[in-house]
Formats: C-alpha cells, structure tokens, sequence
C-alpha cells in the first residue's frame, strides 16, 4: 500500500499534484504545539502522570484536538497507533449519524414509526405503546421497554422480529432506558430502508470523507451491522469523528451533514435521572441529558461514550476534542482527569514558546507504556500437562522455557493455540485464540477479530509459580494466568480483565510423562 507522499513525490502533472495535496488533506489531521494553539505542553504532561497514577483505569491511548490540530498523540506501549480499538458502545454515534444521512437525504424522518419498515416482522398483537414508537426514541434511549431486551443478543433467531416482541411498559418517549439493542434497531431501518449495512452506507458518506480505513462492524446472523456495538476503527478516526462534530457537520470546507443535524443529535432530548439534586448534577456526567446516541456532559460538552472508558469527548467552548481508549472500572474517574487536568489548562490564545516544556512531552509520549511481568529468576521448564475434564473444554498446555523467553502451547477444544512470552518487555503476535469479553454475546461474527493481535509477558513469583499476561492489542482486555507448580501436577489460574479479576477459572492439572 503506497502513502499518498510517495504518490505526491512521483506525481509530474500539477491536476495530480492538487489531487494529491486533496487527498493528503482528507486523510491526515494536521498537527501542532500545544503552545501555539494555547495550551500549555505541562499541562498535558500533568495530565498523562495523573493517568499513569490512577488505580482504576489502565489508559491505551488518548488524543488532544485544540482549533483543529493534533496538539498530543500517546499509545501506551504495546498499544499502537495503528490498531483498531473495540469501541463497543461509542458505535452507537457512528449509526446515529447513519440515520443523519438518511434524514438529509429524504429517506426516513425521525418521526416515522419503527414498525411502518418491518411489516413482515410485526407481532401478532400489536400495542399502542409499539405503534407510537419512532425512529426519534430509538435514538434517545427511550423506547419505553422496562428493561433491555438482551435476550436476543447473540441468538440465531431473528433479532427484529424478536424486538418488535418485547412488551413496552411505558410510554415511549417518557423514560430514559439505555439498550444497544434499540440501535441495532436503527441498524436495521438502515438497511431496510437503503438496502445497505450501515458501514456500507456510511463509507462514501463518512468514512471516505475522513479518511478513515480498515474499519470493520460486526454483524448479527442475519447479515445486519450490530449498530449499539462491534465496530473498530483507529483512535485517529475516532479524532476525527468528533472533530466533525466540533466543526458542526463540516470537513476540508464542505458540509457532509447538515449543521441542524449535528445540534439536534448532541442537544439532550431526556434526562437520564430528572429528580437528580444540584450536588449530582455538578459531579455526574452520567444525568446531563441524553441526545441522539450522545451524552451530554458537564461544562456544556458532549461525548460518544464506550464501555470500559471509550470516550470521544467534544468541547465547543474550549474548540477541543479529547479522545481516550482505556479499561476503566471507574469511568467518571477517568472523566474527572480531564476535567480537572485539561479544561482550566484551554488559554483564548497562544501560549509563549516553551522548547524544553515541549521536548519533554514528546518524549514522555513516545516513552510512555504499560509496564510488562519481568521476572527475577529463570527457572528451567519443560513439561506438558493434560487437564481434567471441564466446561471450558481445556486440553493441555507445555511449557518451555529459554531464559528471559518462555513457550507455551495451550490445546482448547481440539485446537492448539502457541504463546511466546518474554520477560520485561512486551512480545508481539497473532493468535487465534478467543478474545476475553464481558459478554461472549457481543462477538457475533467473530472471523472479523482475528487472528487477533496480542502482546505476551512472564514472570516467575518464585521457583514454583509462573505469572503469564497477555493484552489482546485490539480490545481493551487482557487474560492473566498463574500456574502454580506441584511435585507431578498443577493449577492453572485464569482471570479476565473485562470483569476486573471478579472471577477466576481454576483447573487442574497433570503432568504428562
């Protein structure tokens, strides 16, 4: 694949030449010195020790956009700037802004009525409550179901007709109740409607536009984008979705969409806690109004939101965005760092020249990192173990250990899966083996995450106890195994980072002579 600054370099004619510098224009994000757009370099430096220092958020990358400019770029190593990131639910404004399009271009309202696109699909009976819900409570979280239907998620049936289904309690439009499953709705009136996934849909509408590449959106079994979830893309397209925003619909000069829609989706339609006291008010960005498949936020700002502390943050006030991937359990925490680190930091204007400010921030962004197991002791291994019978179907492991290196062959269900470890630095490969997640469900056509891009370290405790980390590069997730060492036998200790090490698998397991 050839960089549009080699196609430039080889370019003879001056059309191609604007061709290129159009292209170039469309796809990077121009950057700059914090100063020269009036935030100080030691305020953002501020900002990533106060990342660094927080006990429930493990950061993976983060972007700062001051007036349009890339001011700071961090990956904590592994972490890479090429990788795509399981946005999980910031996909909901990616299908928001599908349904954007589709009201620009006639074909829908959000006004229409959900059960007017699927006439084949509607239940026998159908209530007053489902024939008053529309395309707008859809979009505002309030379809008026009492609960999240998430039955239907990850199941074979069909997932429209199963929607349609579900009793409605409230009255639609009354009441805030958070469910991906109303945007995959709205996945699915898209491609009714436009005969188009709504990644397809949304390519030459958005994501060629930005330049956003190499994108992939999981879909259910029938073919249908996923819509609340499942879509990955880069944290520079991320940048880049929101800097739309910011820039209220406009990009390189020309309005993709239109500036009512931008107001209208980031403007809050309900409130999430409307009894909420002025003290939860000042410190929860979780009851200041919801609007199109956004939130809005404190300090008149507004974001796309994730599980696990996916943000991509749009502050018109401060003309900034911030984007952040983490694994978070705290993620009004993780918020809170960039309100007290970031927002008092924004100047009207530039700031004066500060060299030494500025060359230690690059360099903390290029040293910054996620630390690796690094052990003390090597002790030899080389030995392989079969498991007794359990649910999760493991089968053996070996190990074979080479100093500072260790191999580990781990059989699953028939399939063998290879790991090479290193101790104290990461070691970076593919692998087919599953994914940790909160919730299986959510990978509903999984040949799209893999091979899967990993980073492996080990440590040994002591002569007897062998600690294994691997990040799954492409997720916010990681797995963590202790082995614990016996005369002819073994435990086997995995925790998954999705639920935060609130449950472990232990197996057993024999020595193979």
């Amino acid at each position: 694949m050839f960089h549009s600054s080699f196609i430039c370099r080889k370019a003879l004619l001056p059309q191609m030449a604007l061709a290129c510098a159009l292209f170039t224009a469309q796809t990077l994000l121009q950057k700059s010195i914090p100063e020269k757009e009036g935030i100080s370099s030691e305020a953002i430096m501020k900002f990533l020790a106060a990342a660094n220092q927080i006990k429930s958020t493990e950061f993976h990358s983060f972007m700062l956009l001051r007036h349009g400019k890339v001011v700071s770029e961090v990956y904590w190593n592994p972490y890479q700037k090429d990788l795509k990131n399981r946005l999980y639910s910031c996909s909901k404004s990616f299908t928001a802004t599908a349904i954007g399009f589709a009201v620009q271009e006639s074909q829908l309202k959000v006004t229409d009525k959900v059960i007017s696109f699927f006439p084949d699909k509607q239940p026998s009976q159908i209530s007053d409550q489902l024939k008053a819900l529309s395309i707008q409570n859809l979009l505002t979280m309030s379809s008026g179901m009492a609960t999240e239907p998430d039955f239907i998620r990850g199941s074979e049936n069909d997932w429209v007709k199963a929607y349609l289904a579900v009793p409605i309690e409230n009255q639609p439009g009354s009441k805030f109740n958070y469910s991906s499953l109303a945007t995959f709705m709205l996945s699915a009136i898209i491609q009714k409607v436009t005969g188009q996934t709504v990644a397809d849909y949304l390519k030459p509408r958005l994501f060629d536009p930005l330049g956003i590449k190499d994108y992939d959106w999981e879909s259910n079994p029938q073919g249908i984008n996923t819509g609340g979830w499942g879509l990955r893309v880069k944290t520079e397209d991320m940048a880049k979705f929101a800097q739309l925003f910011l820039q209220k619909g406009i990009w390189n000069g020309k309005q993709i969409i239109s500036e009512d829609w931008i107001n209208e989706a980031s403007s809050a339609h309900i409130f999430q806690n409307p009894n909420a006291d002025e003290k939860l008010k000042k410190e929860n960005d979780w009851v200041q109004g919801y609007g199109y498949q956004m939130w809005r936020n404190r300090f008149n700002s507004f974001r796309g939101d994730g599980a696990y502390g996916q943000f991509m943050l749009v502050l018109p006030e401060q003309d900034a965005v911030v984007i952040i991937t983490a694994e978070s359990n705290n993620l009004q925490e993780e918020l809170n760092l960039v309100w007290d680190n970031l927002l008092p930091a924004f100047q009207p204007k530039a700031l004066p020249e500060n060299k030494l400010a500025y060359q230690k921030l690059r360099n903390l962004e290029s040293e910054i990192s996620i630390e690796a197991l690094k052990s003390k002791i090597f002790p030899k291994i080389n030995k392989s173990y079969a498991f007794a019978e359990n649910n999760d179907k493991y089968q053996s492991v070996s190990f074979i250990s080479k100093g500072e290196k260790l191999e580990m062959k781990l059989t699953i269900d028939g399939k063998s899966y290879p790991f090479t470890f290193t101790s104290g630095k990461w070691h970076q490969q593919e692998t087919m083996r599953i994914q940790p997640t909160s919730d299986k469900k959510t990978i509903t056509d999984s040949y799209k995450l893999y091979p899967a891009k990993i980073a492996n370290s080990f440590r040994w405790k002591d002569d007897k106890t062998l600690e294994l980390k691997t990040i799954y590069l492409e997720t916010p997730h990681s797995h963590y195994i202790t082995i614990s060492l016996k005369d002819n036998s073994m435990d086997f200790e995995l925790k998954n980072s999705a639920d935060f090490g609130s449950k472990t698998t232990t197996l057993k397991a024999t020595e193979i002579k």
